[in-house]
């Protein structure tokens, strides 16, 4: 039987993917993407696979980001219309 928990995180997993592929702003989409890596690794540890979701955690929603942001603010902005 499925949680609802597990409904929930996998509804809002669909939910900061749809952020994600919808955000103009890209430190925006960066900063949904770790919520959304957050979120996987909240599903990975439902489902038994701690090992996975700590790994998600850390690379996923922690160091990706952080490489993703610095990058983006690294690069001139220039407007998109």
């Amino acid at each position: 039987m499925i949680d609802i928990l597990q409904i929930l995180i996998l509804v809002g997993i669909v939910i900061t993917t749809a952020f994600v592929v919808w955000q103009r702003d890209l430190i925006s989409a960066s900063i949904s993407f770790a919520a959304f890596s957050f979120l996987l690794s909240l599903e990975f540890y439902i489902l038994q696979a701690p090992d996975v979701a700590i790994a998600e955690a850390a690379v996923g929603a922690g160091l990706s980001t952080a490489i993703y942001i610095i990058a983006i603010r690294a690069t001139e902005q220039a407007e998109v219309t």
